[in-house]
């Protein structure tokens, strides 16, 4: 009797989980690190994806920690820049609504290293999902704007920061039809960069990942030092290029004995002069690898 009632205690024990999503999907279907539905990032480690529906069922829903760690959940929220998305990250204590917490950091904006790089959010606060129905979230009322391209970026915020979630494949917003990521897939800038995020700590060797529609699909990445000096290249192709947008994975190491500022470029190369253009800077730590 005494076996049997402490196998029923340790059984009743949770363990501590925490969630990751990885780049979200791409517009094309990939056979590289980022895919149709989030997958775990190559940088972050990999664990379960939170649900949009804010059900106890969530598998980011937080669990009685007591004096243990607290769960945790890394979300992918879709800001703006020059007229473009652009993706970054937040990691924040979980909860069973990782779709209205999206919502609310997607409203708060970027931070302050963030906004340094140019980010910026279109989304006012208060916005909220009213249900989840079939793979289709519906939201309450958006206010409006009159320029039309600002409208279609502050929904594209909405649509493509809402579909990394597994249960949402839509976005209804009140009075129109679903829309998904491909209805603004013309938003995206020629390089998106999902990983690293900006001021992320990183090591070597880095993976580099995102998506592109760049000339012959080559995607070419450098990694900058904190006085300015390149210390390491590499090139990757993406699944489609060339009109057509594909995922890339680009592998690079550098070597430095001490932790310092730095920066990720992601370009491509001219083909008319050789030149880099489209490129996207990523501001990081880079952690020393000594030698």
């Amino acid at each position: 009797m005494l076996t049997l009632v402490v196998a029923l205690l340790v059984g009743g024990c949770g363990t501590s989980r925490s969630g990751a999503l990885g780049p979200a999907p791409t517009v094309a279907p990939s056979t590289a690190a980022p895919t149709v539905r989030p997958n775990p990032a190559p940088t972050p480690s990999a664990g379960p994806r939170p649900s949009a529906t804010g059900t106890p069922s969530d598998p980011a829903a937080p669990a009685s920690t007591g004096g243990r760690q607290l769960d945790t959940v890394t979300i992918e929220l879709w800001y703006v820049r020059s007229g473009r998305l652009v993706p970054t990250r937040r990691t924040r204590p979980a909860t069973v609504g990782t779709s209205r917490l999206a919502l609310t950091e997607l409203a708060a904006g970027p931070t302050a290293a963030e906004a340094a790089t140019g980010l910026a959010t279109l989304l006012p606060a208060g916005v909220e999902i009213t249900r989840i129905v079939d793979g289709v979230a519906t939201l309450g009322a958006v206010p409006s704007v009159d320029d039309r391209l600002e409208h279609r970026l502050r929904e594209a915020q909405v649509v493509w920061t809402l579909t990394q979630f597994p249960t949402v494949r839509q976005v209804r917003f009140a009075g129109g039809a679903p829309v998904d990521r491909a209805d603004y897939a013309d938003l995206l800038p020629p390089i998106v960069v999902a990983g690293p995020s900006v001021g992320a700590r990183v090591t070597s060797p880095l993976t580099v990942t995102g998506t592109a529609d760049v000339f012959e699909a080559t995607v070419s990445v450098r990694v900058l030092d904190g006085t300015g000096r390149e210390v390491a290249t590499g090139f990757g192709t993406a699944s489609c290029g060339s009109g057509c947008r594909g995922a890339y994975r680009v592998v690079v190491g550098w070597r430095t004995a001490r932790e310092q500022r730095g920066t990720v470029e992601v370009y491509e190369v001219s083909a008319r002069d050789g030149s880099r253009i489209n490129t996207v800077a990523v501001p990081v730590l880079l952690s020393p690898t000594g030698g």
